[in-house]
């Protein structure tokens, strides 16, 4: 990464991140086609929804005529997540008009969000709407493509797990922790392992008492709570 905040730079430091994305969505894209959906219904979904692991949940409820109410809530759980990722943005945005923060808060994705923490390392803590959104457009368009190949393959491949294209936003989440560590001088190596450790603690146990699709917002309003103690108390 570079201390640039230019579209430029955005989509240089975006292309490394599409690949998870391509692959997501294209298992996505033969699941949607393998079930009986149409291609257009398939990239509707994408364009539309565009909420990753909620697809995969409103897929086989859609299949099964789950009432409209009740597929609205399981989306806006599986993605209540992105509640608190659009609040730990907002005040870098503060300057931005409401339609940016909008288009911001529409199109974030997990990764973005990611790309966007580790960016603050090179840029003194500072982001804009011109390298945000252009990250967000370029992930997003990314996940069309990934969805529009899986749908169009999806007789060539009966079991994408064997191509193990369901490790892949897995792969490119290890990377960019990588590189959050590595590269924030602001909090101490141990205080943010401690965290990661916690966080792993927390789902592991959370995914035995706690439906999966609760696990990630719990995990991540703990684990934000426990790194926000550590950091008092350790720097």
């Amino acid at each position: 990464m570079i201390n640039l905040l230019t579209p430029k730079a955005a989509f240089k430091e975006a292309l490394p991140t599409i690949f998870g994305y391509i692959g997501i969505s294209a298992t996505f894209g033969i699941i949607g086609q393998s079930s009986g959906l149409n291609l257009l219904t398939i990239l509707l979904i994408s364009i539309i929804v565009y909420a990753g692991a909620a697809q995969f949940v409103l897929v086989p409820m859609l299949l099964t005529h789950s009432p409209i109410l009740s597929i609205v809530l399981s989306v806006f759980l599986v993605n209540s997540r992105l509640i608190l990722m659009s609040a730990t943005l907002a005040p870098y945005f503060k300057k931005e008009s409401l339609i940016k923060n909008i288009l911001v808060g529409t199109f974030l994705t997990d990764e973005s969000f990611a790309l966007g923490m580790n960016k603050l390392n090179y840029t003194n803590n500072h982001l804009n709407f011109r390298w945000f959104h252009t990250v967000n457009i370029v992930s997003y368009f990314a996940w069309l493509f990934g969805t529009f190949l899986g749908a169009t393959i999806s007789s060539l491949i009966k079991n994408p797990e064997k191509l193990g294209f369901n490790f892949a936003i897995t792969a490119m989440f290890i990377g960019l922790l990588y590189l959050q560590i590595i590269s924030d001088q602001s909090i101490k190596i141990n205080i943010q392992l401690m965290v990661i450790l916690f966080t792993l603690a927390v789902v592991y146990l959370g995914l035995i008492f706690i439906p999966a699709n609760l696990v990630i917002l719990f995990a991540t309003i703990l684990a934000c709570y426990f790194g926000m103690v550590i950091k008092h108390a350790f720097n």
